[in-house]
């Protein structure tokens, strides 16, 4: 009874719960308080630096050394008076979390006088070390250096740890010949992209706009499990996943636990992380239960899309660490537990115009409606063209676990619009067998406006099985994984865009040239994309193995597993797009496509580590130990002279242990040896492979085996905590 497991079990049971609340707070007072925003800019900038700034922000331009300085001593003077002593270039690497080194505005003058010192050069460059960030060959260990440069678009914040600030400045992170070796920086360039030439669109419709945001809307799915029992379990604390653990009698069969009564202890969580949140600036809108027992998500309000992706990273730093203090642990993996959902984190897109229009949002005159079909068919293009690219984007290790698990959409991309818009769409595309009339400019008279109840009642229940579904005023991508980077994805949606788009004008250019009508020829061009792009649109059901049978016969792609998903990256497709957009050079492609191989390797690779461990130091020795008293219990019967009868129970659980055992040691030993094998392979892409198809189909095999132990064996002998306590004790 001394294990981790049941001293953590004791410990829950005196667990004080952490009281948490707003007290006479409103979220309107903690709001930004802990960020540069505008209302801090004018507080201690001057009128040209404030301009200067905001006018950098909104159109990408550089920042002048002079404006730098004067905007770095206000920053200081900010940061200071909130006790900030330290800042840093905050960046994120292709690591999947965040990076930053703290350096002091406290420096010595050459006489030895003590100074408080934050000018320009320190705001918009720092030189952190290069070489032990993934780089995919772009970088050699002696060629260590790497640059971080400010990202004017997103307000510096402080991060608060204990009784220490920090001024944290967004940066993007490039090695010394300008290639990007991060999330941001191909992410302000797609946005750069996108906002070009959906302006050049918009204006066959409206002159006034001169500017186009995309924007995101995230939704985080999360679990919450007692902090004492994640750290019994090597699995959770070195993967975020249990590598084993047979399913609980009760799970979420009864389905009593989505949006139910969310429990104190989390709850108390919940509005601690809220708060720092909202102090960070991040506009937290919704709380509530999820469909797994002790899973949770949260919800913000809809954001430019950098400031958005800065958000969602920060967030899931924030709940980290917040949970600590409430001795809870919060796990943003996306299939932490089997036999009961996996956390996805739902990205809603749209694009929205510097004069206020939803580009996905149905307008109120048929030239509205028209610009609203055209980016609404637009990105159904994009996406049938580049379904394989937006696939791999949401490829990892993790999310493999959880696409296509009858929880979450399956690794086939195809687009959900609904009846309505599906019936909109089929109209357009046969109204005219050859081409458009004069006459048939009626077309352009469809009342989607007044449809909008019709709309709305039927993607008010959407089909939740879709990848890419179309809700209402924006398009929601639900493949996307819990743990995931926004940018990798949304980067690849504005991209796609962004090239379709351009595609679009030309095409209707030349329309306009041959001398058609600019509505008629936008109408020409539409009928063709929807007729080409129209085998990605499936309004069924996606979890069916019928979806996957129609798939096929359409030709759509179906890449189930990470490597084979990656691939989409290097294809001569993906050089033209991304090349043609300027986003990635073809080093950079390469490059990112060696770093997402690398960590699918490694993260099966410690996967397959801690599970021989857990087999043959934890559920070995409990089996065995439970065995040798099933032995000593069925010699003693004998020597009591008592018939097989009486311990022929015994007999039987004896062998089926041995049974478990013998399989758990020989497919234990497999896994190594294949480990070896896959280790021994010099490029990444048949190692990854190798460790796709001959060593990880080993852990469900030992898995298997040893969840069957864990019903035979005596609880108390049981050092792993189970999952009945890891989900339902709090």
């Amino acid at each position: 009874m001394s294990s981790l497991r049941f001293q953590a079990l004791q410990n829950l049971q005196g667990e004080e719960k952490k009281i948490t609340g707003y007290g006479e707070k409103k979220i309107t007072a903690l709001f930004g308080s802990n960020v540069f925003n505008g209302r801090a800019m004018r507080e201690h900038l001057s009128d040209e630096a404030y301009k200067s700034l905001m006018n950098s922000a909104k159109s990408g331009t550089r920042v002048e050394r002079k404006v730098a300085d004067q905007v770095a001593a206000g920053m200081k003077l900010w940061a200071e008076s909130r006790g900030v002593t330290h800042f840093t270039h905050w960046f994120q690497p292709l690591t999947g979390t965040t990076a930053e080194k703290h350096d002091s505005f406290f420096t010595l003058k050459s006489d030895g006088t003590a100074i408080e010192l934050f000018d320009g050069d320190a705001l918009i460059q720092q030189e952190p070390d290069a070489s032990s960030f993934p780089n995919g060959g772009i970088r050699a260990t002696f060629e260590a250096r790497g640059y971080t440069a400010w990202d004017p678009s997103s307000p510096a914040f402080i991060m608060e740890a204990g009784s220490g600030k920090t001024l944290c400045i967004p940066t993007i992170f490039i090695a010394y010949n300008g290639e990007s070796l991060d999330y941001k920086a191909p992410l302000l360039k797609s946005i750069a992209a996108l906002d070009k030439a959906a302006v050049d669109v918009c204006h066959f419709f409206d002159k006034n706009v001169s500017k186009v945001t995309a924007t995101l809307g995230w939704e985080q799915e999360y679990f919450v499990v007692d902090e004492n029992l994640a750290n019994a379990r090597p699995d959770l604390m070195m993967c975020g996943r249990t590598l084993l653990g047979h399913s609980p009698a009760k799970g979420q069969q009864l389905e009593d636990h989505y949006f139910g009564s969310i429990p104190e202890r989390v709850y108390a969580f919940m509005q601690d992380f809220e708060q720092e949140s909202y102090k960070l600036g991040i506009p937290l809108r919704t709380r509530h239960n999820e469909v797994a027992p002790s899973q949770f998500e949260c919800a913000p309000i809809f954001e430019e899309v950098n400031i958005a992706v800065d958000h969602n990273t920060l967030l899931m730093d924030v709940m980290n660490k917040v949970a600590k203090r409430h001795k809870l642990k919060a796990l943003l993996h996306e299939k932490p537990f089997a036999g009961v959902n996996g956390s996805g984190k739902h990205n809603n897109w749209s694009m929205a115009t510097d004069t206020g229009v939803n580009l996905l949002s149905p307008g109120k005159t048929p030239r509205t409606n028209l610009m609203f079909l055209t980016f609404f068919v637009n990105t159904i293009k994009a996406v049938h063209d580049y379904d394989d690219l937006l696939r791999g984007s949401i490829a990892s290790a993790n999310n493999d676990h959880r696409l296509g698990a009858n929880e979450a959409p399956p690794a086939i991309i195809s687009v959900y619009i609904g009846k309505y818009l599906s019936d909109v769409l089929d109209e357009v595309e046969s109204r005219v067998k050859n081409k458009f009339s004069e006459q048939d400019e009626a077309i352009l008279k469809l009342d989607i406006h007044k449809q909008i109840p019709e709309l709305m009642m039927d993607n008010t229940d959407r089909n939740r099985t879709s990848p890419f579904a179309f809700t209402g005023n924006k398009f929601e991508f639900r493949a996307v994984g819990s743990s995931a980077n926004c940018a990798s994805p949304m980067l690849v949606l504005n991209t796609i865009m962004a090239h379709t788009l351009k595609q679009f004008k030309a095409d209707v250019d030349v329309l306009i040239e041959k001398g058609e009508k600019k509505e008629i020829a936008v109408l020409q061009v539409l009928r063709d994309y929807i007729t080409s792009s129209k085998k990605i649109r499936f309004e069924g059901d996606n979890y069916s193995d019928e979806w996957a049978e129609e798939a096929k016969r359409r030709g759509l792609s179906n890449f189930k597993t990470t490597p084979e998903a990656l691939d989409a990256y290097v294809t001569e497709h993906a050089k033209h797009l991304f090349l043609g957009n300027n986003i990635f050079s073809d080093r950079e492609l390469e490059a990112r496509h060696e770093i997402m191989l690398e960590e699918y390797v490694k993260k099966v690779q410690i996967e397959g580590r801690i599970l021989g461990y857990l087999a043959t130091n934890h559920v070995l020795p409990a089996a065995i130990n439970y065995q040798n008293t099933l032995i000593a219990n069925v010699k003693g019967l004998k020597d009591l002279g008592m018939g097989e009868d009486s311990y022929s129970a015994q007999l039987n659980l004896v062998r089926a242990i041995s049974t478990h055992i013998n399989a758990i040691n020989d497919n234990v030993e497999a896994m190594l040896a294949n480990r070896k094998k896959a280790n021994n392979i010099d490029h990444m892409r048949p190692r990854a492979l190798a460790y796709c198809h001959d060593v990880k189909p080993y852990f469900e095999t030992i898995r298997y085996h040893a969840d069957k132990l864990e019903l035979i064996v005596d609880d108390k002998l049981w050092q792993l905590p189970k999952y009945r306590e890891l989900l339902y004790m709090r």
